[in-house]
């Protein structure tokens, strides 16, 4: 199957959307983790979930973002995550007591 060729535009057509070129990083792209992030918070957590909300210190399987992707003005970085269990990624992204906790953690860091 042989792909069609792109049409070229109108020659009055041309340039017109020039200035509506994203410029900068989409939200989905500021709150992706990088390798080296995800290694830095597994080496600073010991792989043990930091938020002990739910547990007394399970193995932590998943990144927690403090700051949410919306929220986030720059690329992800080591003090935006919190390695967590499961129950405490649940517990401080969907429930009110939890996301008031993570307030305070983003607050004082």
């Amino acid at each position: 199957m042989q792909k069609k060729k792109k049409k070229e535009p109108a020659p009055w057509r041309a340039g017109i959307l020039d200035h509506h070129k994203r410029g900068g990083l989409t939200q989905k792209q500021m709150g992706d983790i990088s390798p080296q992030v995800r290694k830095e918070v597994r080496e600073r957590s010991k792989g043990i979930c930091e938020l002990r909300l739910k547990c007394t210190g399970a193995r932590a399987v998943q990144q927690a973002h403090i700051t949410g992707r919306k929220q986030l003005t720059h690329k992800t970085t080591a003090e935006d995550l919190r390695d967590a269990c499961v129950a405490c990624h649940i517990y401080i992204d969907e429930t009110p007591e939890g996301i008031r906790y993570k307030r305070q953690l983003r607050e004082g860091a």
